[in-house]
């Protein structure tokens, strides 16, 4: 790994008796991947969880969160890339990399706005030192096995090495690893702003510091109603080749978001199962979607029309639909400290707040996890805070 984390149990840097204890609110990726910077930088971590085992985890689109989203996801693509890269530690944490193929239903060459900024994020990307980068055209669909003619044809693509997770068996991994490391757990549901109640938690946790990593409930625990829940689901077929043609590539194409925010994208997990998705509903607490709910029987037609082999495909008989909430924010992701003062108090707060990731939060978590710890210094020095855009 990158000098400042080790991914063995035995932490980077001692704990030593002036150590700062901090306190993570929220065991997802966010908070599971900052507990483990934190403990190889030598602090000791207690976690409050507001939900065990959290729930299965949008669009980042301004200014402010686009600049630091490049930074973030490239940092991460790193840290992920070193895990798959080693044996050991691809099997254990379920991490491996593999060609990602993005599809373009107009050439990036072409005279326009929208097109000149796809090719300026292409661009960005090719020359950002990613692995396996290959600007291959309209045959990439050819070699993809892909149907050239979908939605009026496909005119141009490229391709990319990167991390694919299994979640799940990324999040054991995650928890043993930090427990490994020394951190506690408590399990704990809390439903107030931790502004009004951070100096009773410090004291329980004889903590130095907070950070709220609380995915879904980050807005809520910080007076930011700016956070909804997007509702997703994904179908899982049995990718072993025997009744299509195995894929062991991601597949995706751009195109204007519909007002039902449906998309196509297709990626092989590591145990033959294959994720079709998907779709993204603002604002949709219910997990109430069935393999006959008509956005889902949609969500499968369209990938049948992009992949044809899919037609044959067969569902996971096990695990045929998944779907769950993830922690969308309508500003940008939210790596900032608390800006708000305490009425208790007329020192600065030292609660750092990490969510509103959507559905990145794996694409991001080392980069926002670095930036967390630069907060949380910053914090325990006394400094004031300041605004994310002030940052860049």
């Amino acid at each position: 790994m990158n000098e400042n984390i080790t991914p063995h149990p035995q932490r980077l840097v001692q704990q030593q008796a002036d150590s700062p204890h901090i306190l993570i609110v929220g065991a997802g990726v966010i908070g599971l991947v900052t507990a483990w910077a934190l403990l190889d930088k030598g602090s000791q971590i207690a976690g409050a969880l507001w939900e065990f085992p959290p729930a299965v985890c949008g669009s980042h689109v301004d200014a402010v969160s686009l600049e630091y989203s490049k930074h973030w996801c490239m940092t991460a693509y790193w840290a992920w890339k070193e895990i798959a890269d080693d044996a050991g530690l691809s099997r254990e944490a379920g991490v491996r990399m593999t060609q990602s193929n993005f599809f373009f239903p107009q050439r990036l060459s072409e005279d326009n706005t929208k097109c000149r900024k796809l090719l300026n994020k292409m661009t960005e990307i090719a020359g950002s030192g990613v692995e396996g980068f290959r600007h291959a055209g309209a045959k990439l669909a050819e070699e993809r096995g892909v149907n050239p003619k979908y939605e009026g044809g496909i005119k141009d693509g490229y391709e990319l090495s990167v991390p694919v997770i299994d979640t799940d068996q990324a999040m054991h991994w995650l928890t043993n690893l930090v427990l490994s490391k020394g951190a506690t757990m408590t399990t704990r549901t809390i439903d107030t702003d931790l502004l009004s109640i951070e100096q009773d938690l410090r004291n329980e946790f004889h903590a130095d510091a907070i950070v709220n990593a609380t995915g879904l409930h980050g807005g809520s625990l910080s007076g930011d109603d700016s956070c909804s829940p997007l509702r997703g689901a994904l179908l899982r077929v049995v990718n072993d080749g025997t009744t299509f043609p195995k894929v062991d590539a991601a597949l995706s194409i751009s195109a204007d978001v519909s007002a039902d925010n449906e998309i196509i994208f297709i990626v092989p997990r590591t145990d033959n199962i294959l994720l079709i998705g998907g779709i993204a509903q603002d604002n949709q607490w219910d997990l109430d979607l069935t393999l006959d709910t008509p956005v889902v029987q949609r969500m499968r037609q369209r990938a049948n029309e992009f992949l044809p082999g899919l037609k044959n495909a067969k569902l996971d008989p096990a695990y045929p639909l998944a779907q769950g909430l993830r922690p969308a924010r309508s500003k940008n992701v939210r790596v900032e400290r608390e800006l708000r003062r305490s009425e208790e108090s007329s020192e600065a707060s030292r609660i750092v707040h990490c969510y509103g990731h959507g559905g990145s939060g794996w694409s991001l978590s080392f980069g926002c996890a670095a930036d967390v710890i630069d907060l949380l210094d910053e914090a325990m020095q006394g400094k004031e805070p300041e605004a994310m855009n002030y940052r860049i």
